[in-house]
């Protein structure tokens, strides 16, 4: 079965210290930059559903959860931004890699405000190996603010070394709400996924 290796927390800091973050836009804007996504992946960027559900499906059931890493840090400028935090604020961020027939279909880094880990979001400290969407679309009240899109490339520091290709990759995020409380969802199609759309 295919697994990654660990991703320790200085590496995740020191390759975010170089290259530029990649650029998020709405549907609209990534219109008027001419930039298309594959036509087989528009359908899973824009769905507003759980993700972790239809690649359950898609899977038949043999889909899993590895945990690269979860620490407390400070977010990435445009995260900051999104969530409304003010500077200096930290954040419990978590990445996994989101595998469907032992093979790593999706990288998630999840960002939860420090003050948000209260009341039913406590239970986000604790999720070990359990899929995020899971809990989340369990919720009654969730809200899902608007999609942002980017095509992040090789040089972009956004994804863990084991993940980085040759090709450009797929992502979007949005941030959820419960109880009046943020949280930032990012997912990244890997090109083992992508490839599989075509099959």
């Amino acid at each position: 079965m295919s697994r990654l290796p660990q991703l320790q927390e200085h590496r995740s800091a020191s390759r975010r210290g170089m290259g530029c973050a990649p650029r998020w836009y709405a549907p609209s804007r990534l219109r008027s930059q001419g930039i298309t996504p594959p036509r087989a992946l528009q359908p899973w960027l824009l769905d507003q559903g759980s993700l972790t559900a239809k690649l359950v499906a898609r899977s038949q059931g043999d889909f899993r959860v590895q945990v690269l890493h979860q620490v407390v840090a400070r977010p990435l400028l445009s995260e900051q931004r999104l969530l409304g935090m003010t500077a200096g604020r930290q954040a419990l961020v978590r990445e996994v890699v989101l595998f469907g027939r032992g093979q790593p279909w999706v990288f998630a880094r999840s960002l939860v405000p420090l003050t948000s880990l209260t009341g039913r979001l406590r239970q986000l400290r604790w999720l070990r190996e359990r899929p995020l969407g899971t809990f989340l679309f369990a919720q009654p009240g969730l809200r899902r603010g608007a999609l942002q899109f980017s095509c992040i490339h090789p040089e972009q520091p956004y994804l863990p070394a084991e993940l980085v290709t040759d090709e450009p990759l797929w992502g979007r995020r949005s941030v959820f709400s419960l109880e009046g409380k943020p949280l930032l969802v990012s997912e990244v199609f890997l090109p083992q996924f992508t490839h599989s759309l075509s099959l």
